[in-house]
């Protein structure tokens, strides 16, 4: 009975199945895999951000959006950097001890320049977007020992002009300073470790 097979025919039709097989596996696994990636939106709201910095003046604010986040950048005046001295007593942190900003923004302005000053800007206390209140000395705000800075009106959380958080406020943590470096004088890469090459 076996004397009449066909042994070419045979090996023929087991390779052609297998190569259907092999076709049939790589059409199904490559839109597989093709879903794991990260699409483009996902991609780019993940991205570093460029922020042009050439045309910002002293005291101004600048928001961006950074992984759907907001980013504010602000220019501080001398005085401005200066006075973030005198607010020491009434701050939780004002060392910047707690890890909430990279190693190169860990001092009293928090920030890789002290005129130039990068946060997210969403309070730590519950995530409310808090106002800038540049003014110093806002009578609603504390009086003369107000120096100026952001006001969260969600729950009365209230910041210096590094974002360092007050003492006896719901925020417990200063504004969280994003990874960031300069590109050049006018440009900073947000999303970006200054250490990245």
């Amino acid at each position: 009975m076996s004397e009449g097979v066909n042994l070419g025919r045979r090996r023929f039709l087991g390779a052609a199945t297998g190569v259907t097989t092999a076709v049939g596996v790589a059409f199904v696994a490559v839109p597989f895999l093709a879903s794991w990636k990260p699409s483009a939106r996902a991609q780019a709201l993940g991205a570093p951000v460029a922020v042009d910095i050439s045309k910002l003046d002293e005291g101004a604010l600048l928001r961006v959006e950074w992984r759907g986040r907001p980013v504010w950048v602000l220019k501080r005046s001398p005085e401005t950097v200066e006075r973030l001295a005198t607010a020491d007593g009434l701050l939780r942190d004002p060392e910047s001890s707690e890890a909430q900003q990279p190693p190169y923004a860990t001092n009293r302005h928090r920030s890789i320049k002290p005129e130039v000053l990068v946060v997210i800007g969403s309070c730590t206390h519950l995530g409310c977007a808090p106002a800038p209140r540049f003014d110093v000395g806002a009578a609603d705000l504390g009086g003369a020992e107000w120096p100026g800075g952001f006001f969260c009106a969600c729950h009365g959380s209230k910041f210096d002009l590094a974002g360092r958080v007050w003492r006896g406020v719901p925020a417990p943590l200063n504004l969280v300073v994003p990874p960031h470096k300069y590109v050049d004088d006018s440009t900073i890469l947000v999303g970006v470790d200054m250490g990245a090459a």
